[in-house]
């Protein structure tokens, strides 16, 4: 997606140990008019799969999940990083480990938000080693759900988790994939 690729350049800052902070537009402060290019594009791509319902994780994906699911009419469901008090009943919960502050945590779900009768696409924003991916699979697993289709905003395909997730069978539309990334530069894969 060009428009994305654009403000990357523009306005992503590469950090050392391959972190790309773009959180002036995606992940901290939002650029609404972005996420709903965004969400557009997804539909594009997923639009003819059968999707009910939008999946994602807390914080930073959600936002990409509510102005996707604007675009498909459907509701969006997330998985939260602790099981708080107001959860009630039965959840889902996988272990996930969070590469940006390289700790493991539980991610829950509600049982009675994810069942069979779901045919979910899965948003985040990053997509990197596949941890909170792997996460959400497992959770989309527990509940019989089936996952139509992944989308990520920025994949880090010099890292392993897109290729895996692909090799595993599963579709995947990454709107930027960054091949390469140093301290003053990076370069896109090019993509149909």
């Amino acid at each position: 997606m060009k428009l994305l690729e654009e403000r990357i350049l523009r306005e992503g800052q590469v950090r050392p140990g391959n972190v790309l902070k773009v959180d002036c537009f995606l992940n901290h402060q939002l650029d609404v008019e972005l996420l709903d290019a965004i969400g557009a594009e997804f539909h594009r791509i997923f639009g003819g799969d059968g999707i009910n319902k939008i999946v994602t994780i807390e914080a930073s994906g959600i936002a990409i999940a509510c102005m996707t699911a604007r675009h498909f009419g459907v509701p969006v469901v997330f998985a939260k990083k602790a099981k708080s008090k107001n959860i009630d009943g039965d959840v889902y919960t996988s272990v996930v480990h969070s590469f940006t502050y390289g700790r493991d945590y539980d991610i829950t779900l509600s049982k009675k938000f994810l069942s069979p009768a779901d045919r979910v696409l899965i948003v985040d924003d990053f997509l990197a080693n596949g941890k909170a991916m792997k996460g959400l699979l497992d959770v989309c697993r527990q509940a019989g759900a089936q996952v139509a289709g992944i989308g990520i905003c920025i994949e880090k395909g010099f890292q392993p988790g897109g290729d895996e997730l692909r090799r595993a069978g599963y579709k995947v539309a990454s709107l930027a994939i960054v091949d390469h990334m140093d301290d003053d530069s990076l370069t896109f894969r090019q993509q149909d």
